[in-house]
């Protein structure tokens, strides 16, 4: 395991990254720099870093393994100013979620033989090092995109540092990386907000629509409440291969459309069809950028302390409830109370009582 890791930038991934480090390697030496210095004097507080930069200086020389933290537009800024600083064997990565901008950067500065990119895929819908923990990373895939000059060893390194965090490593090239998470993360935050637009411009003057939202709405719009700031930089970062994409969803939307104004049900049919049957063929088990709902529904009687009875069950057993709330629109079966949890185990220990209690629960 590295012995001495570098953190420029230390928000909810950066921190998560080095107390998954902590937690697993206690002796490691942990040396950060972010620009809000009181965050990291929290960080020291807590152990976590050893020691905390005023800049990028002749320190980060001593480290085996530098993490790029900070927002993607700024990552490669801060590669020049490392250039001069780093050693033979040190490794460079990043936790940005596309590459293509980093590598072509790396590239430019001859650098490729110390670089290697990465993207833990999880995350929180909270932000900052205080959000961060030592588990975040834990069951998501860790995608590593290697230089052309990258050698197996550096790569094990890095593959092993994804490993000691709990992740899933996956190698592949920065440019199949930047198409894969384009058509799977990047065009549905697209899609979401569009159609979070399109229901606000649509709507009654009584807000009809709004007031019904639920079920499937809600379920596919969800990652809409994102970062307007961080998907801006996403996109602005993965241009080509988002449009590339958003080019072939508007062909299938055109598609959809001639079958509807056609009348061609067997079209209509297929579309159904084969998504549910792709669809399903998807593990129900996250590992990717949006942080996993841990959550059930409860078909329960709406009278006076049916809630509380529900909530005593569970902290007998302590078991600790992230959220609880009614489900006003239960189109797709869900049960009237939607229950979230903090992780899985919680989950499915909440899951096992309320059984017991003879509750009709729903997957949600």
């Amino acid at each position: 395991m590295e012995s001495i890791v570098g953190f420029i930038g230390f928000g909810l991934i950066g921190g998560s990254i080095a107390r998954g480090l902590k937690r697993s390697c206690p002796d490691i030496r942990i040396m950060a720099y972010m620009r809000t210095r009181s965050k990291l004097e929290q960080a020291f507080k807590e152990g976590v870093v050893d020691e905390i930069l005023d800049g990028v200086d002749e320190r980060l020389s001593s480290c085996t393994m530098i993490f790029l933290c900070t927002p993607v537009e700024y990552n490669a800024s801060y590669l020049s100013s490392l250039k001069p600083l780093i050693r033979p064997g040190t490794i460079i990565t990043d936790v940005g979620s596309t590459k293509t901008s980093i590598h072509q950067a790396v590239s430019a500065l001859s650098m490729g033989s110390f670089f290697i990119g990465g993207h833990p895929m999880a995350g929180s819908e909270k932000t900052g090092y205080e959000n961060s923990t030592d588990h975040l990373l834990e069951n998501a895939y860790y995608m590593i995109t290697p230089s052309p000059e990258s050698t197996d060893e550096q790569i094990g390194r890095l593959v092993a540092v994804a490993e000691a965090l709990g992740s899933i490593p996956k190698v592949i090239s920065y440019q199949e990386h930047d198409m894969a998470v384009a058509a799977i993360s990047h065009l549905p935050h697209i899609v979401a907000s569009s159609l979070v637009n399109l229901v606000h411009d649509s709507d009654s003057q009584d807000g009809i629509m709004k007031q019904i939202a639920a079920g499937g709405f809600k379920d596919i719009t969800r990652i809409a409440s994102a970062s307007p700031e961080m998907w801006e930089q996403i996109c602005m970062t993965n241009t080509p291969n988002i449009s590339d994409m958003l080019k072939r969803y508007i062909h299938s939307l055109e598609q959809v459309l001639e079958a509807l104004q056609a009348g061609d049900s067997q079209a209509v049919y297929r579309l159904f069809e084969d998504s549910r049957s792709y669809r399903n063929s998807i593990s129900d088990i996250s590992r990717g950028a949006i942080e996993p709902e841990y959550a059930f529904s409860v078909d329960i009687v709406d009278e006076v302390g049916s809630i509380s009875t529900l909530s005593v069950i569970l902290a007998a057993k302590g078991i600790s409830i992230k959220n609880i709330g009614i489900n006003h629109n239960r189109e797709h079966g869900e049960g009237a109370l939607r229950i979230s949890f903090y992780d899985e185990a919680s989950m499915e220990a909440a899951w096992k009582q309320l059984t017991h209690y003879k509750y009709e629960l729903m997957k949600i």
